[in-house]
């Protein structure tokens, strides 16, 4: 099947919608798993007890597949009065599976500070919330925020499984304008386009900050 450029511009405007769609899940998705990354990775550090917990929990959302996770949240949670648009079933499950694996990262990042800090902020009276806040994370952080920004560009290529619960992101509509036309060409390379584009665009902002923090 030949290039059809009148077709390409025809769906461009519609395409670029949907990438809105596609860039407001992830940005959504990877705001939650940063977030509640941190959280977990900070009650393992602060409450060893309450760690055990979370490892399993931690553990059993990164040894199941996201899309298995993506239907429980949007099939299952129903059947117990908790439901959820297509929409926010699919950001959740996104965030809730990255933030298991952000968690390890920052836990690599905390074991990478030094135990003399603690022990030196103990000395200095400074309360745990301050040394953790102050002294901890500050120089935890840049260390990990390449694994991060990976994290993020994967979570950019995961959003095409959000068309499993009929979110209309990028590849959902693709497949749709396929569907009504036959014609698979121009929709799925504008898609892939549109990925590399995005993806690159992620690469950049990791870089930046990570270049910022480093001058910090």
């Amino acid at each position: 099947m030949m290039w059809d450029w009148t077709f390409t511009f025809e769906i461009l405007p519609v395409l670029a919608r949907a990438a809105i769609m596609t860039v407001e899940a992830t940005a959504l998705g990877f705001v939650i798993a940063a977030t509640l990354g941190l959280v977990l990775a900070s009650i393992r550090l602060a409450f060893p007890t309450a760690g055990v917990v979370v490892t399993v929990l931690v553990e059993l959302i990164r040894s199941t597949p996201l899309l298995i996770q993506i239907f429980f949240l949007y099939f299952v949670l129903p059947k117990a009065g908790i439901v959820l648009d297509a929409f926010t079933a699919g950001v959740a499950a996104i965030g809730v599976h990255y933030a298991a694996y952000c968690s390890e990262v920052y836990r690599a990042g905390f074991e990478n500070v030094p135990r003399g800090q603690w022990e030196a902020s103990i000395a200095l009276n400074l309360s745990p919330w301050n040394t953790f806040k102050d002294i901890i994370l500050p120089q935890a952080l840049p260390p990990v925020v390449p694994a991060l920004g990976n994290y993020l560009i994967a979570l950019f290529k995961e959003t095409p499984l959000l068309s499993a619960i009929a979110v209309l992101e990028l590849m959902q509509t693709a497949k749709n304008i396929g569907s009504e036309t036959f014609r698979y060409t121009e929709p799925v390379t504008l898609v892939g386009v549109f990925f590399l584009v995005m993806s690159l665009v992620s690469a950049g902002i990791v870089r930046i900050l990570e270049s910022w923090l480093q001058r910090r």
